[in-house]
């Protein structure tokens, strides 16, 4: 029982740092792509429901700038950073638009003291070991150079990993990758990202179930003290599944035909993001549905173990949502961004 205590107090250590305070919850933060450009916007809700776009739904910071190679942000993913007073976020480092293909080579991970003004570290795959901070690790290609596809990057502080200089504390940092000419379909990698969020490790292998996999959502669930991924499977019975893990480096159960998203028939679904609501032990899960024309941004129900999903609804307020993430609000986080962002 000790043990088993001292390791739950362990994981919990492990993902709170990250997360808001239930007393402290004031509001919440929508951050996504916009639906009508590959940038970053923000959008802001009382109640997780009702929602209203900061700056009309145009780009948060500079994207041109802050995304190095191709000028393009994609799936932001944005989260508290380890020490609880400042921010981090990730994005697929991407532009459809100027590059006329689904390819991309990296992602950009970005930080700010006050959710406004951001700084940026891009890493371009495709330079190979020279980019990571882990000369001494193993390579997981013979040519870097040939990376098509770095997508849909996510975080969760981990305060159990240790560094070879004996440091302890590290930003999970979890992704799809594809090398067309190494590898046979996209599978899900994960590096670590240090407290300065500016050096990354050589990615690994999280998941590969034997056939394409995107879009990966972990979550730590106390319910049952298991990590829980989200995850869109391309192959097999395609759609939104979830898998579970005792560690959060795996291994990650494979997918059960019993709970997904099944409530959208033969709809393509895809950006899984997962959050809870103030004094609620249930689930939010955000995600979209891109069959149809234009593509619809829902939010579902889950029970407090992220499980059976039901009750989906369009996003509301939001005029271009696409693929994205959530993350509460203080008081004061709520009202700096609302004077910011609604400002005339």
């Amino acid at each position: 029982m000790k043990k088993l205590l001292l390791a739950s107090t362990a994981v919990l250590m492990a993902t709170a740092c990250c997360t808001q305070q239930q007393e402290d919850i004031y509001g919440y933060l929508y951050c996504h792509m916009s639906g009508r450009g590959e940038w970053t916007a923000f959008a802001i809700s009382r109640d997780g429901e009702n929602w209203t776009d900061l700056k009309n739904g145009d780009e948060v910071y500079d994207t041109e700038k802050l995304s190095a190679i191709e000028g393009g942000a994609r799936d932001a993913y944005i989260t508290r950073a380890f020490d609880n007073k400042s921010y981090v976020m990730v994005t697929t480092d991407m532009c459809v638009r100027k590059s006329n293909h689904w390819f991309n080579y990296g992602i950009d991970l970005l930080k700010s003291d006050d959710l406004i003004n951001w700084t940026s570290t891009t890493f371009d795959f495709r330079k190979g070991p020279e980019i990571f901070c882990d000369p001494e690790s193993p390579d997981i290609y013979t040519d870097y150079s040939g990376v098509n596809r770095v997508w849909a990057p996510q975080i969760i502080w981990d305060a159990n990993y240790e560094w070879a200089n004996g440091e302890k504390g590290g930003y999970f940092i979890y992704y799809s990758l594809l090398h067309a000419t190494e590898e046979p379909y996209d599978r899900i990698y994960y590096s670590y990202a240090d407290k300065s969020f500016t050096k990354l490790t050589k990615p690994k292998v999280l998941v590969d179930w034997g056939y394409a996999t995107i879009d990966a959502d972990i979550n730590f669930i106390e319910a049952d003290g298991l990590y829980h991924m989200m995850i869109k499977k391309e192959g097999g019975k395609p759609g939104i599944f979830s898998s579970t893990a005792k560690n959060i480096t795996g291994p990650y159960t494979p997918p059960t035909d019993d709970d997904y998203i099944s409530f959208e028939g033969n709809k393509k679904c895809e950006g899984a993001s997962a959050f809870r609501l103030a004094n609620d032990t249930t689930w939010r899960v955000g995600y979209v549905e891109y069959s149809s024309r234009p593509i619809h941004y829902r939010i579902c129900k889950a029970d407090s173990r992220l499980q059976n999903f039901h009750d989906p609804v369009d996003i509301k307020g939001v005029e271009h949502p696409q693929h994205g993430s959530f993350m509460a609000l203080t008081e004061a986080e709520y009202k700096r961004l609302e004077a910011w962002g609604l400002s005339k």
